[in-house]
């Protein structure tokens, strides 16, 4: 770090800490949702619980992608809102130390995590989505004991009822289990377990073993009296359903990498319907990966309050407007994969009037003297803040004043 000048090694510091804490933040956050949701569906499918977390593994480049772009926001927002609030901005620039100058380190930490983003939404983020699919395909229909629900009857080949009551060791020792077995000729097999495990098979990879131990078998055939065999330990053999291969990657335009984008969308041959989606992916790909330039100006635009005001306005103005770009940026996606409209129009004709505004913001707080951003909004938010704090203020002296009234 000592090629760095000391300003930038300031401003490092003042940008890394917030940025990761966004990171870190808006991952969990979007983590945390979405593991309450896969742990109500594993459960309803009877699967392992060790599976949701291969799930969310799964989503994590997902949601990398969306916090990347917000925490480099925020960071350098954060950083120079603490800059201007205690005055070492003014210091910095009554020096001559410029903008540009200034925004040298988070520049080059822009470029660094544009490129990390461009691996995830190309590459790594494609692949995770197959991945995540083919847990999910495989949890609803796959092994047999993501199909086998805790505390209901299964039925295995048309022959088997299996009802298991308890499931532990992510599914490897099974508690409480019973089972039904039924013949062509008439023969039933009801058996009960105190508990069983899963074993494989090495001569035949379309059947397990069931050992049970400490239970009772009772035989029922047509026209015989019934039998009853108790036993420490029995074997069962079960035949797995058949489950069909999952399918190869590349059912949607969001599987594939940068490569196959390329090929399918600008290849004559291709059909236009998949030629309009891989097209439409492509150029959503690379608008939210490019906005991450204009980042660091939009952060200064919002950072730097007006004089004698510590406002936070534009905290909420930066995340609204980033959030709103990006729903209009899937919006646009949408109608683009359906042929509606060209993706040129429809991705960058937003990104052109979005950078025209934040170009127009940086100029304004940057080389126009006293100039502000959002100066308009930050006086009708202050005038607001007052009228509500007289509001709250009359309400708090006449609740005071109604106690401090004896009753007649």
């Amino acid at each position: 770090m000592k090629f760095l000048p000391a300003i930038d090694r300031y401003i490092l510091r003042l940008t890394l800490v917030p940025m990761l804490g966004v990171f870190v933040l808006a991952a969990s956050l979007l983590t945390l949702d979405q593991m309450l949701s896969l742990f109500d569906f594993v459960g309803a499918q009877g699967g392992p619980v060790g599976i949701v977390f291969k799930m969310l593994a799964a989503l994590l480049p997902e949601y990398a992608s969306l916090a990347i772009p917000l925490g480099l926001l925020l960071g350098v927002l954060l950083a120079f809102r603490k800059l201007a609030t205690t005055s070492e901005l003014d210091v910095m620039r009554a020096v001559g130390l410029s903008y540009g100058r200034l925004l040298r380190v988070p520049y080059a930490i822009a470029v660094l995590l544009v490129g990390i983003n461009t691996a995830l939404v190309f590459y790594i983020q494609p692949m995770s989505q197959y991945y995540y699919a083919r847990l999910d395909y495989e949890l609803r229909s796959g092994a047999l004991g993501a199909s086998i629900k805790v505390g209901e009857f299964t039925t295995l080949k048309d022959r088997m009822a299996l009802r298991i009551e308890k499931s532990e060791d992510d599914g490897r020792r099974l508690v409480g289990i019973f089972a039904r077995i039924a013949d062509g000729k008439g023969e039933v097999l009801s058996i009960s377990a105190r508990e069983g495990r899963f074993l494989a098979t090495s001569d035949n990879p379309n059947t397990i073993i069931l050992r049970l131990t400490d239970g009772t078998i009772v035989q029922d055939s047509a026209g015989k009296p019934g039998r009853v065999l108790s036993f420490t330990k029995q074997d069962l053999p079960i035949d797995l359903p058949a489950v069909e291969a999952f399918r190869k990657r590349g059912e949607g335009e969001s599987e594939y990498i940068l490569p196959e984008l390329l090929r399918i969308g600008w290849n004559g041959a291709t059909p236009e319907p998949a030629r309009d989606a891989s097209q439409a992916s492509f150029n959503y790909r690379m608008v939210e990966v490019v906005m991450m330039m204009l980042m660091p100006l939009l952060a200064v635009a919002l950072a730097i309050p007006p004089k004698r005001s510590s406002s936070a306005l534009g905290v909420f103005v930066s995340i609204v407007m980033v959030v709103a770009y990006h729903k209009i940026n899937q919006y646009g996606h949408d109608f683009a994969t359906m042929g509606r409209v060209d993706p040129i129009l429809a991705l960058w004709g937003p990104f052109v009037l979005f950078g025209a505004l934040i170009v127009w913001m940086y100029y304004r707080v940057a080389y126009v003297p006293g100039g502000q951003a959002i100066g308009a909004l930050e006086t009708a938010f202050a005038k607001l803040s007052k009228r509500l704090g007289k509001l709250f203020s009359r309400r708090r002296k006449l609740a005071g004043h109604l106690q401090a009234t004896p009753a007649e």
